[in-house]
């Protein structure tokens, strides 16, 4: 069977004690890294409504575009769980990323949203299938994901991960079901609704 990522993302208020938990359970940290994704969409079909995911990540030397596939009846599962397949490819160095975003615009893609957001990545010795993420994304908020990759079956990862969750104390945090994508996309929405404000008569129009 083929690798399938799955996981379950979560909004975080103060990281302090996620982090003392995540210690005291020996998951060690790297990080915190800044990374830069860029998504892009087809012109002919709206990865947003059919939550697809075409990326550019460029950090510190580094890039990678990746590629997941549409979301189906089984992609998103209950309790914001996500299982889907990646395609990763990864460039020589960051110097590439101006290769990669030259070459999506050539095939006609459309740009979506550039998110950037600082990454620390907690790892446990003998587990390396399974990865404990927290996400401070600009102008969003803060977010942690435990992730788990495996060819096993669904519901044996699902346990899993959420033997993880309990572990670390992530069962009361609120369920975070949109991409950072979606929600910066939101995000920029709301602001400029807001920089707009009132009609300038002081009227409600609708």
């Amino acid at each position: 069977m083929d690798l399938v990522e799955i996981e379950r993302k979560r909004a975080l208020g103060e990281w302090e004690p996620l982090e003392d938990r995540l210690r005291e359970a020996g998951f060690a940290p790297t990080g915190p890294v800044v990374e830069v994704d860029t998504y892009y969409s087809r012109p002919d079909v709206d990865f947003l409504e059919t939550v697809e995911c075409l990326r550019v990540r460029e950090s510190a030397g580094r890039c990678e575009v990746t590629y997941k596939p549409a979301s189906d009846g089984g992609a998103h599962g209950a309790g914001g769980v996500v299982a889907k397949q990646e395609t990763n490819v990864a460039l020589a160095d960051g110097g590439e990323a101006a290769h990669a975003h030259r070459l999506l615009e050539a095939l006609g893609m459309v740009l979506l949203a550039r998110v950037e957001k600082s990454r620390t990545c907690y790892r446990a010795p003998g587990r390396p299938d399974l990865s404990v993420v927290v996400d401070a994304v600009a102008g969003v908020g803060s977010f942690v994901e435990t992730e788990l990759v495996s060819s096993d079956e669904r519901e044996d990862v699902v346990r899993r991960l959420e033997e993880v969750e309990r572990l670390l104390g992530l069962e009361a945090l609120p369920v975070v079901t949109l991409p950072y994508r979606d929600l910066v996309l939101a995000a920029a929405v709301s602001r400029g609704a807001a920089e707009q404000g009132p009609p300038a008569d002081g009227a409600v129009h609708r």
